[in-house]
């Protein structure tokens, strides 16, 4: 299983499943991340958090903990 935290700088992936529970999964849903969207990595902080992507045409920062529950593919 690849997560999209194990994506590197330039990739595009599809969202293949999302993992987490209740409100959780309903904010990364909201955010417009669902399964079989693509999502471009931009950037990723010093750290590693937050991860900056491009989803459905708009830039998106995400938390490191999100981007765990993001199961992705090439």
């Amino acid at each position: 299983m690849k997560s999209l935290r194990d994506t590197v700088i330039g990739e595009t992936v599809k969202v293949v499943k999302l993992h987490g529970e209740g409100a959780i999964k309903r904010r990364i849903m909201d955010m417009g991340i669902t399964k079989g969207v693509e999502i471009y990595v931009r950037k990723v902080a010093p750290l590693g958090d937050p991860i900056e992507v491009t989803v459905r045409g708009y830039e998106l920062s995400v938390r490191k903990a999100d981007a765990e529950m993001i199961e992705v593919c090439n």
